[in-house]
């Protein structure tokens, strides 16, 4: 099934896709419940996208929250320091307040995780899923990698507060090296450092070249092995896919996060599609002895894609009244589904609804109203 020149719903055809690659590589689909201990998400909320949880105390006195995130959960719940690696994918509704709405919504989450011993396979194989996950979805798309271990490095060198750290964090991720420096010398780092750590604002772009500017910016064994790593998975994925660069602005959180994150993004939609990344710290902080690495898709993104295709919720509204015969309008009707178009046949013009055409089903037949596209 091609989802791409499917009209219909996107988002369901997007999940049955998707649950059929993850499932030819061997990812079983995982299954939980809809509820958690709140304690999970409080003590680690500087992992959820956003801060705010629904909670509610169940007739055992236990306070309870509505999932805000399924990757926690498969974490808590995941086998310790197993030889047989886990690999799931899931299929779930969570509740999120997503930022600037200030509403809880009900949103669809699609994900795999891969827990166990992460090796440069497990690691090249989760990434080639996320470009394929893109891939599916539109013809347009960038799979953006980054590693945390060549900032965490850059910034073991230079002394810092939890606090300061953040600070210098924030002004990388969003790509403004004026500040990042200004901050830096505020700190009382030395210029070779205040230059390098606001070097990383601007290091992205293809695998090979960027690979070879941050070069000039290793200060310790940890970044050699950031690009190290960087370079092996590039050798196994370059003739693969064309939708991957490297941007080291890319971070996310040091205490959950220790290796390889990645964001997805396609055409049509503003927003991040696709994230993910090696999580072995998140694994730590619940107790566990393996590593770990997954993403989620944001499937609810793609009404932002239908809207941005064409912006109209039918191809035919087709018009219909009493002399009609239900034999001939239900031939119409076949016909022009027939063709992939997305058909409504009803007896009034609706007001609310934008199509492309306006048809009416006459005696001679179907005659054309109105047309948008």
């Amino acid at each position: 099934m091609n989802i791409k020149s499917s009209e219909l719903c996107r988002e369901e055809r997007a999940i049955f896709e998707l649950r059929g690659i993850y499932e030819q590589y061997g990812y079983e689909k995982y299954k939980i419940s809809k509820f958690e201990e709140y304690a999970l998400y409080l003590e680690n909320k500087s992992f959820l996208p956003s801060p705010e949880v629904i909670t509610f105390t169940d007739k055992n006195g236990r306070l309870l929250a509505l999932k805000p995130d399924v990757t926690l959960s498969i974490a808590k719940n995941a086998r310790s320091a197993s030889e047989e690696p886990e690999k799931l994918y899931y299929n779930e509704n969570v509740f999120r307040m997503p930022r600037a709405s200030g509403e809880f919504r009900e949103i669809m989450q699609l994900g795999l995780e891969y827990i166990g011993e992460v090796d440069l396979y497990a690691e090249c194989e989760v990434l080639s899923l996320a470009a394929k996950s893109l891939e599916a979805l539109s013809e347009t798309c960038v799979l953006v990698v980054s590693h945390m271990g060549f900032v965490a490095g850059l910034l073991d060198e230079c002394r810092l507060t939890g606090l300061q750290k953040e600070k210098i964090l924030s002004c990388i991720g969003s790509k403004n090296s004026h500040e990042t420096e200004r901050l830096c010398h505020s700190f009382g780092l030395e210029q070779e450092l205040c230059e390098a750590i606001s070097a990383v604002c601007s290091l992205h772009g293809s695998f090979e070249e960027t690979i070879e500017k941050a070069r000039l910016y290793i200060k310790n064994e940890k970044m050699e092995d950031s690009l190290l790593l960087l370079r092996d998975i590039w050798q196994v994925l370059k003739g693969e896919f064309n939708c991957l660069i490297l941007d080291f602005s890319v971070i996310n959180d040091l205490s959950y996060y220790n290796g390889l994150i990645f964001q997805g993004f396609i055409d049509g939609v503003p927003a991040t599609v696709l994230s993910g990344g090696r999580y072995d710290e998140l694994m730590r902080r619940l107790g566990k002895d393996s590593q770990a690495i997954g993403f989620a898709v944001y499937t609810d993104q793609l009404e932002n894609m239908e809207r941005q295709r064409g912006g109209y919720d039918l191809d035919v509204l087709l018009l219909y009244d009493d002399k009609a015969e239900a034999e001939k309008l239900s031939a119409a009707v076949r016909m022009l589904t027939a063709n992939g178009q997305r058909v409504r046949a009803q007896r009034v013009k609706s007001d609310r609804l934008s199509y492309k055409q306006l048809l009416r089903l006459g005696e001679g037949g179907l005659e054309i109203l109105e047309t948008n596209a």
